[in-house]
């Protein structure tokens, strides 16, 4: 299945590596910049006990050379505008867009840019990040994707497993997307709202005093939301949230945290703000939660 990779970062290029160093047809739409770094190094993808360089062919939006049978998105959701418009040429009439967004509004954009027909959902779970080099680093064992129509079946589901699977990454359709999406959701959120309302990894969080009861106060703001909107996490979800935001001695950290101690944009309108909209609207009260979308604004607005 010929397959478009919209962005080679730490989601992007560690899927699309991998499935590219596993033999699918896989080409990498970047930047001019990325792509000669690419042409000159290769992908690198750094993981826990393991270093390897996959050759990855490379596309820039001006020579898209028409319709794609796959593409999955795998940029921030402040990145979702430009690459909607330079996809644009390499969608067809019977092209999949697989998103690896985090939240939820960017369905909504994607099926009014495209239609329902084309869209799908899509979740993938990892700990990632690019090093100064722009090497791609897994800083754990976790590697997961999931995706599937957003309602009902489609013919072209068993064509999209194939061609997102045998790259010894975890890969599964779901009949349950949606859900799976705001599970994700209610994790990011809440582990984002924990390390970036303190500065610290849920480690320092839960070492602190308070610490564990603010962490779990964050995690029943967000699945009543969550609850409140039709889309209950699943006990299983909550389990994992619970045990993963109240560890002790794990030093884990959110994308969002890492990306504000860097300096960097950070996605708090899709991850954090669309929360506190979604409370709103539903007259869940988040303290909790609305004092982090403060925090990460008033971040946001001092980076200019």
């Amino acid at each position: 299945m010929r397959t478009l990779v919209v962005g080679a970062g730490a989601t992007g290029g560690y899927f699309g590596g991998l499935l590219a160093g596993a033999g699918r047809d896989v080409t990498f739409l970047v930047r001019p910049r990325r792509a000669a770094a690419l042409a000159e190094r290769g992908l690198r993808i750094l993981s826990p006990g393991d270093e390897r360089v996959i050759p990855v062919r490379t596309v820039t939006a001006d020579a898209l050379d028409g319709p794609y049978e796959l593409i999955v998105l795998a940029v921030k959701s402040f990145g979702l505008e430009q690459a909607i418009a330079d996809v644009r040429p390499a969608v067809g009439p019977r092209t999949v867009i697989v998103p690896l967004l985090n939240g939820i509004r960017h369905i909504g954009v994607l099926v009014e840019e495209f239609g329902a027909d084309r869209v799908y959902g899509g979740v993938c779970m990892i700990a990632g990040t690019m090093n100064d080099q722009g090497d791609v680093v897994r800083m754990t064992g976790l590697h997961r994707l999931a995706y599937g129509p957003l309602e009902g079946s489609d013919d072209r589901l068993d064509a999209v497993a194939g061609a997102l699977s045998g790259a010894e990454f975890e890969s599964q359709p779901s009949a349950q997307i949606v859900q799976e999406m705001w599970e994700k959701w209610v994790f990011l959120a809440s582990l984002g709202v924990v390390t970036t309302l303190m500065r610290a990894t849920v480690a320092d969080v839960t070492a602190a005093p308070g610490g564990v009861a603010f962490a779990g106060a964050v995690a029943e703001e967000a699945i009543a939301v969550a609850s409140a909107a039709g889309h209950p996490p699943r006990e299983s979800a909550q389990a994992f949230l619970r045990t993963s935001i109240t560890a002790r001695d794990v030093p884990t950290t959110s994308s969002m945290y890492r990306d504000m101690v860097a300096g960097a944009p950070v996605e708090a309108d899709a991850i954090v703000g669309d929360l506190v909209a979604y409370a709103e609207q539903h007259r869940i009260p988040v303290p909790l939660i609305s004092a982090a979308w403060t925090n990460l604004s008033i971040y946001s607005r001092g980076r200019g």
